[in-house]
């Protein structure tokens, strides 16, 4: 990704910031207010944005997908995706007593409270792999459940205060966007533009540490200070996010929408790009279905965003779709068997002597212990991918299909002979495995064998092998390769 490219993203993530902020002196109707509109009236109010606690719920969950999917990138790659949902439980702690500080909800106090505490709980699994026999999974297992239960004790003795019950503090554990105010937008905005500075300025550095520690310290990155500084960025964006989503979704936001670019991309900047825009998407589809929904939850809904982008891309993918594999496993079987009735039709046009005649159907489903029926079905395929011709009861090769069947025939000889001569296996142990081989062979490994094996014009079993001259054209089959590369 260019440094230009990434510029403008800061510079449209600050904007957006800036514009929740302008905003907040406007008055409006809150969501919880939209009760006897039909779902027409919402979406004019929804494309309308004429509602305060509409455009910071929205502005929120852009800042908050964007954040959590471009920082979500590297811990997926770095595969440390319990890392997220640890830091997001170790943070309540810090939520309380930030609240403590004050006796009020005062997000900087807050968030700084937070992040304090992530780094406490990173700190702890640290020194928990360095100094004992405990892997990194099960330390952050420990943060998880022993933070997360402080927080809880803390938040049920903040709700036993006097003023407790009015804090709002029980909305960090499963969020309610609806809630966001200017401060919380602003220091969203902050964090968002940090994260997208931390990942332009060190770029590199960051994609070295994430793919190879060890190469990144003998180029002298300083990956230590690159994983904590990474650790700290997304300490704070979780701590941004747990007011719309939650303590319990906040590491799915983090993980999901980079999950689904994995599946999509072997490129990281391409990744990257994928999930802060899968991010953004779970984000305005959360605060749209929630607004139209009057009253369903904004942070759940933009989980399950996430999840169907994943959903999709894991269904739909070019690469590693499962429909895309299927389709590639079955394109590949059914070309494996054309070529096996390719092969077969050359055998029985070897049996006689390359007559330049047709092979009929009935030795067709002879050599391949078939049916006729099957024998021409299978032949009309070849015809329908050009290999052959059907007329009456023969079967003709098209050229392509002439030389894909030398090709074929070549490649499963060439493979016996070299196990036979390479491997020291007997003749009549190498067919099965040449029967997969020759499908997969390309020309530069065949022309390695061919050079391996002298140029062998016969197979372990006295056989041809179909050299150049049969393949690009002459009838006659075992000639003399060298005569038909000069």
């Amino acid at each position: 990704m260019s440094p230009g490219n990434w510029n403008r993203g800061t510079r449209i993530v600050a904007l957006l910031g800036i514009a929740a902020v302008l905003t907040s002196v406007a008055s409006a109707a809150s969501v919880s207010e939209m009760v006897d509109s039909n779902w027409r009236e919402q979406l004019a109010r929804f494309f309308s944005m004429r509602d305060a606690s509409l455009r910071f719920a929205l502005t929120g969950s852009i800042l908050l997908g964007l954040s959590c999917g471009l920082l979500g990138s590297f811990i997926v790659v770095r595969r440390m995706a319990l890392v997220g949902d640890a830091l997001s439980h170790a943070v309540l702690p810090g939520v309380a007593f930030g609240f403590l500080w004050g006796m009020t909800k005062d997000p900087v106090a807050i968030f700084i409270g937070a992040v304090i505490a992530g780094l406490m709980g990173t700190t702890v699994v640290s020194l928990l792999t360095k100094t004992t026999r405990i892997k990194a999974d099960t330390a952050l297992g420990l943060v998880l459940a022993s933070f997360f239960a402080v927080g809880l004790c803390l938040l049920t003795m903040i709700q036993n205060l006097p003023t407790g019950n009015k804090s709002g503090l029980d909305k960090f554990l499963f969020g309610q966007a609806a809630a966001l105010g200017a401060d919380d937008i602003r220091l969203m905005a902050i964090v968002t533009v940090c994260a997208v500075s931390l990942i332009t300025l060190f770029y590199k550095e960051l994609l070295a540490t994430s793919f190879d520690a060890g190469f990144a310290q003998v180029a002298g990155i300083p990956a230590e200070w690159i994983h904590h500084g990474l650790m700290l960025v997304l300490a704070a964006a979780i701590v941004i996010a747990l007011q719309a989503v939650g303590v319990v979704l906040v590491s799915a936001m983090l993980i999901t929408p980079a999950a689904a670019a994995y599946l999509l991309t072997d490129r990281m900047h391409r990744m990257l790009f994928l999930a802060g825009g899968f991010g953004v998407l779970a984000g305005v589809a959360g605060a749209f279905f929630s607004f139209v929904g009057r009253g369903l939850p904004t942070g759940p809904l933009m989980v399950i965003g996430a999840s169907t982008v994943f959903t999709g891309a894991y269904l739909m993918g070019p690469r590693h779709g499962v429909v895309a594999r299927w389709w590639r496993q079955r394109s590949r079987a059914a070309r494996t068997e054309r070529e096996n009735t390719l092969k077969a039709l050359y055998h029985v046009w070897e049996n006689d002597g390359f007559r330049d005649v047709g092979v009929t159907l009935a030795d067709l489903a002879q050599r391949r212990r078939e049916t006729l029926d099957d024998a021409l079905g299978r032949s009309r395929e070849l015809e329908r991918h050009g290999m052959a011709s059907v007329s009456r009861d023969a079967v003709y090769f098209t050229p392509q299909g002439r030389r894909r069947a030398a090709e074929i025939v070549r490649n499963h000889r060439l493979w016996e002979l070299y196990l036979t001569n390479s491997a020291n296996i007997a003749p009549d142990h190498v067919h099965e495995d040449a029967e997969k081989i020759e499908h997969v062979l390309g020309e530069k490994t065949v022309r390695e064998l061919e050079r391996r094996l002298d140029y062998a014009t016969e197979d372990p079993h006295g056989k041809p092998i179909p050299g150049p001259r049969d393949i690009h054209g002459g009838l006659a089959t075992g000639a003399n390769p060298r005569e038909g590369e000069a």
